[in-house]
């Protein structure tokens, strides 16, 4: 494994806060997720993610400098007209793999968190003429347990460590997204909130 912060200082340098929308797993499912695998993350250039920013990204956006508070509001304003149309869904996260840079846990259906990925894809755009890349350019739904700060020596271990682990699948109602000003500090990924959209609310 290499480190996932390598990987992306060059987009998202290190102390810089951008927009990203999230799934946020409730609390119970967190804490039961870091609970069932913190031996698994506790390795040489491993850093555990901390419960309370366990997230399943949708969108990666741009920097809060270079976004403004109008442009902000009406993103946020879009979003919340697209959701009100998509019922709240179920969203099951595996048990982790291996990645290269990251232990993940996939989450499926990748479907409607897709649709979710594309609306707040498309209201940026519109908004800010497209003025960001579009992070990332092809979605699936996961949340990462632990993230490579630097070379992991074997991951054999750890897959075998996952081979004798009875832990199961969790699923959980996913009912709003949430807009965050996000950052790291090349170990640890935190946030301050910004706003929630609830989903499902036309009538």
């Amino acid at each position: 494994m290499d480190s996932f912060f390598n990987t992306v200082t060059h987009r998202w340098p290190e102390g810089r806060e951008d927009y990203h929308w999230h799934i946020l797993p409730p609390a119970g499912i967190r804490n039961a997720l870091f609970e069932s695998y913190k031996n698994l993350t506790l390795r040489e250039n491993l850093a555990p993610v901390q419960p309370e920013w366990y997230h399943v990204t949708l969108l990666h956006s741009g920097p809060v400098s270079e976004i403004t508070d109008d442009e902000i509001a009406a993103i946020t304003e879009q979003v919340r007209k697209q959701c009100a149309t998509i019922a709240p869904f179920d969203l099951t996260l595996d048990r982790p793999s291996v990645g290269t840079v990251a232990l993940e846990c996939a989450g499926r259906p990748g479907e409607p968190a897709r649709r979710l990925w594309e609306i707040t894809a498309k209201a940026t755009a519109a908004v800010t003429g497209e003025r960001f890349p579009l992070i990332p350019p092809v979605y699936y739904p996961h949340a990462s347990i632990a993230y490579a700060t630097g070379p992991v020596p074997d991951r054999r271990d750890m897959k075998a460590w996952l081979s004798d682990c009875p832990t199961q699948p969790v699923t959980f109602t996913a009912e709003n997204i949430s807009l965050v000003a996000q950052s790291h500090d090349g170990r640890e990924i935190t946030w301050r909130h910004v706003a929630s959209v609830p989903l499902g609310t036309a009538s």
